[in-house]
């Protein structure tokens, strides 16, 4: 799973019919401290999120299949399961004081 911010929606007219109904989203992920890390991509909504919302990013097609029930052949590999309402970064007790 990925900490990621949704930054749009994606509107398609011509999809994969495993697309049809489905809400898209850009999102980027984020490290612990909210920093953009990486490219964006994009994933199904399974959450209702928004633009702006920080999520949690299920990217492991298997785990997606299962998520869908749809067999084998789904080609969807990024899911948003859950929002993220706080995180919580402890610091190692080597860095403190």
């Amino acid at each position: 799973m990925r900490l990621c911010r949704v930054l749009g929606n994606v509107t398609a007219t011509a999809k994969h019919a495993a697309f049809a109904g489905r809400t898209l989203l850009v999102v980027q992920p984020l490290d612990e401290h909210g920093a953009d890390a990486g490219d964006s991509f994009i994933a199904i909504d399974h959450a209702q999120a928004g633009p702006g919302d920080r999520v949690l990013v299920l990217t492991e097609g298997n785990g997606v299949r299962q998520i869908l029930k749809m067999g084998d052949v789904v080609p969807i590999r990024s899911m948003v399961v859950g929002i993220v309402d706080h995180v919580e970064v402890s610091e190692s007790e080597s860095e403190s004081p």
